[in-house]
C-alpha cells in the first residue's frame, strides 16, 4: 500500500470514528492477518497524520491530537454557525462550579479542603459530584493525613472536551497574571478562571457566572494570597524547582 492510499484510509477512519483514535488503533487498519504485525509502522502513521493536518489547515474542520488519541473536530470560529443548527443551550453551571474546576485543573491533585482554603468558602458536595458525573474530575488517591481526604484531579475526558492533549497546553497561570492582565500576579487567579471559561465556551460548554453564588470574586484574591504565603514559607534555595 502506497502512502497516498494509506492517507486515504486513515482520513476515512478518523472522519467516521465516534471517538479519538490512538496511533495503535490506527495501526490495526493495516493488519492484514490477525496476529501479524501491521504493515505500517507507528512513525509512518504519525508522518501521515501530520500531512493530514496540513491538508485540512484551511478548512472549517481540523485534525487535532488529544489526550486519548487523534480526531477531527470543528474549528472554534465555526461554533457560532454550528450553534444555529442546534439552538438548545448546553447544561448551565454556576460560578462556584467553574472556580472549583479551575482550582482542580491548575493545582491538582487537591483535596476538598485545599479548594475551600483557596476559595474562602465551603465547597458544596454536589459541586464535586457534578464535575465527577460530567467525567471531568476523579479521585486519584488519598492524602496521607488524618481522615485521608480524596485527592482530586482532572481526567482525559476533560482534556478531550477542551480539545487539549495535555495539561501543559493550559496557559501558564503565572504567565497570564504577569503578561496578559494589568496589575501583575495579584490577578493571576482571575485570569485562570477567565481563561478556563473561554476554553469551555470554545468547546460549546456553557458556564454562565452566577453573581448570587458564593463570593464569586474571592478566588482572585485568595489564590494570590495563598501564592504569596507559600513563597514566603519556602526556603530561598536556588536548587529548588518551581512547580
Amino acid at each position: 500500500m502506497n502512502t497516498a492510499e494509506a492517507k486515504r484510509v486513515l482520513e476515512t477512519a478518523l472522519l467516521c470514528a465516534h471517538e479519538a483514535l490512538t496511533v495503535n488503533d490506527l495501526r490495526k487498519l493495516f493488519t492484514v492477518t490477525e496476529g501479524e504485525e501491521p504493515t505500517l509502522e507507528a512513525d509512518a502513521i504519525k508522518e501521515i497524520l501530520a500531512e493530514l493536518q496540513q491538508d485540512w489547515s484551511e478548512r472549517g474542520i481540523e485534525l487535532v491530537p488529544l489526550s486519548t488519541g487523534w480526531r477531527f473536530q470543528s474549528r472554534p470560529e465555526m461554533k457560532v454557525f454550528l450553534d444555529r443548527l442546534n439552538p438548545e443551550k448546553p447544561p448551565k453551571y454556576t460560578r462556584a462550579t467553574l472556580e472549583t474546576l479551575a482550582i482542580i485543573a491548575y493545582r491538582q491533585p487537591v483535596t476538598r479542603g485545599d479548594i475551600e482554603e483557596i476559595r474562602g468558602v465551603a465547597v458544596n458536595s454536589q459541586t464535586i459530584k457534578l464535575l465527577e458525573d460530567r467525567g471531568w474530575v476523579d479521585a486519584i488517591g488519598h492524602r496521607d493525613v488524618p481522615g485521608r481526604p480524596a485527592l482530586l484531579a482532572t481526567t482525559k475526558q476533560f482534556l478531550d472536551d477542551l480539545g487539549l492533549s495535555s495539561l501543559e497546553e493550559l496557559p501558564p497561570l503565572q504567565q497570564m497574571g504577569q503578561e496578559q492582565l494589568p496589575g501583575g500576579p495579584e490577578n493571576a487567579a482571575q485570569a485562570m478562571e477567565q481563561n478556563l471559561q473561554a476554553s469551555l465556551e470554545q468547546a460549546s460548554i456553557d458556564f454562565p457566572l452566577d453573581d448570587s453564588g458564593e463570593q464569586g470574586e474571592s478566588l482572585a484574591v485568595t489564590v494570590a494570597q495563598a501564592d504569596a504565603e507559600q513563597s514566603q514559607s519556602e526556603p530561598n534555595d536556588d536548587s529548588s524547582s518551581t512547580p
